[in-house]
């Protein structure tokens, strides 16, 4: 990356690292079948063909100066879950608005026991630890304001992209689901100990699996153009320090979050729907409490909805 425009040497690399000239091929080699484009071999020295769409922390760590985010990233070429990784490093530790960003996950996990396709370098798989001074039902609420920070990133890349927000955590495009959000916490009764929201976001798949296809989308495949996930990650992180920051300091936010939410959302008001968890759980949503929670009326009256996946009908 610092010699992007010039055939580098493999001595000057090894030099550079501290090894030898046969380890920097061997390097070279793991690179290229990462994706990242490299030409050249040992008799004449190597050159970036193409600056990488990788979410590397010397590529991030710049548009997130003045954020929370900007000092602790780690990134993954090839990973089990991120969100499994962030909990296990907070748990050791780790300090807040510590980042946790995977160019592939090979166990990408939903809420339940669904799971993430988590196609290699072509979305966003995303992980951040929080340590906020506050009760665990605030939870929801910051879930719900994790979905506004995505949908603030995708604008703010692309003004005529909008998305619609899905209660608890989901966003569409066209009706079908290109975000997701999970968030895990450790916490006792009257506070949190820490607390890891995980966003999982398709940018650049052209294509899904026969049995995605009718459910999942792509940034991509929407618009019709490639993305910048470097853009659209640092956009989203800028976006969720400037939601956390308002939500403990700026009075109102809790409200703020609940009434922007449900302007973003098409379902949230006024769709008939089904909880799945609640087998026998049908009606129409009438907006969130004042909690973050749905509420449905149904035939028995005003239920509200703890938990649980919602089914447009």
């Amino acid at each position: 990356m610092d010699n992007a425009t010039v055939v580098v040497s493999g001595t000057k690399l090894a030099d550079e690292i501290g090894s030898n000239r046969s380890e920097v091929w061997r390097l070279v080699q793991q690179l290229r079948t990462l994706g990242v484009e490299i030409t050249g071999h040992p008799a004449t020295g190597y050159q970036l063909k193409a600056v990488p769409d990788l979410l590397l922390p010397d590529m991030l760590a710049p548009f997130l100066k003045g954020t929370i985010f900007s000092q602790d990233i780690h990134h993954y070429y090839k990973i089990g879950s991120t969100n499994t990784e962030a909990m296990n490093s907070a748990s050791a530790g780790a300090p807040e608005g510590s980042v946790f960003v995977a160019e592939e996950q090979t166990a990408g996990r939903g809420r339940g026991a669904n799971q993430w396709d988590s196609a290699p370098s072509a979305g966003i798989y995303c992980s951040v630890v929080l340590r906020p001074a506050l009760p665990p039902s605030e939870s929801l609420i910051l879930s719900l304001a994790a979905g506004l920070a995505v949908h603030a990133a995708v604008q703010q890349v692309h003004s005529r992209i909008s998305p619609d927000l899905k209660w608890p955590n989901d966003l569409l495009l066209e009706g079908k689901k290109f975000c997701g959000i999970l968030t895990e916490m450790n916490a006792e009764v009257t506070r949190v100990h820490h607390l890891v929201i995980g966003i999982g976001i398709n940018v650049n798949q052209a294509s899904f699996p026969v049995d995605l296809q009718p459910i999942a989308t792509s940034l991509r495949l929407v618009s019709g153009r490639e993305w910048s996930r470097v853009e659209l990650c640092a956009a989203l992180l800028k976006s969720l320090d400037r939601e956390y920051g308002d939500l403990l300091h700026k009075p109102g936010a809790h409200e703020s979050i609940l009434k922007r939410f449900q302007e973003r959302s098409s379902s949230s008001r006024g769709r008939q729907v089904r909880v799945e968890e609640n087998a026998e759980l049908e009606g129409v949503t009438e907006g969130l409490d004042p909690r973050g929670f749905l509420q449905v009326r149904t035939s028995r009256g005003l239920r509200t909805v703890l938990s649980g996946t919602i089914r447009l009908k």
